[in-house]
């Protein structure tokens, strides 16, 4: 069963992804943040960066938000290289542009997200390992 504070991010319009829906809604977005929670029990960050999320999307509206399905975070993780959760990774394109972990003071949001959404896409070194896709969330070959 999802948090409420989960469905209230899903009810306020913000789509949770899959691995059937992610690929196809990254590329549609310009630029995207993912929530990458994972289970709230062990991390009870990740309800701070819900509530937080949604304000972060008034303050950024060229943003477009998705919160990622459980199943699919270790996929994302190992992708963008993250290592402390909540995350909320920054996408260009579907290309990746880094990542903010943890709960953060709002000063801090709103001092680290213009110049992350300013950055050239990167490729992460963990994409170069496994010689799987920059962008979006799978390939052929490399399903989820």
């Amino acid at each position: 069963m999802t948090h409420p504070l989960f469905q209230r991010l899903i009810d306020l319009g913000i789509p949770q992804l899959g691995e059937a829906d992610c690929e196809a809604y990254l590329q549609a977005q310009p630029l995207c943040v993912l929530f990458l929670h994972e289970d709230p029990q062990r991390f009870p960050e990740s309800l701070d960066v819900a509530v937080v999320l949604p304000e972060l999307l008034k303050a950024f509206p060229m943003l477009s938000a998705a919160l990622v399905e459980r199943a699919l975070e270790p996929r994302l993780q190992a992708r963008y290289g993250f290592t402390l959760w909540p995350t909320l990774v920054f996408l260009k394109h579907s290309q990746y542009l880094g990542s903010l972990s943890r709960m953060l003071d709002w000063d801090a949001y709103l001092k680290q997200i213009p110049p992350l959404l300013a950055r050239t896409p990167q490729i992460p070194l963990q994409t170069l390992a496994v010689n799987s896709p920059v962008s979006g969330c799978s390939s052929a070959g490399d399903a989820l």
